[in-house]
């Protein structure tokens, strides 16, 4: 498992001589055969709640006035 930079380039290494160069190819070709297309770029609604969800979670405060 790689926990590092080196350790993910480890990783990387392993599975190209396992499973050949095109491996990472292969699973990105994976994902977008699969996908249906949603997300942010389709529903500008789902993106405006979800940013207005994340800023009401935010732990950061509002910088006071100093008059």
């Amino acid at each position: 498992m790689a926990g590092t930079r080196n350790g993910g380039r480890k990783a990387a290494a392993t599975n190209k001589q396992r499973y050949g160069m095109a491996f990472y190819e292969q699973i990105g070709r994976k994902g977008g055969k699969i996908s249906r297309g949603g997300g942010f770029a389709q529903n500008r609604e789902l993106a405006v709640e979800a940013g207005r969800k994340g800023g009401k979670a935010s732990r950061r405060t509002k910088a006071e006035d100093e008059a």
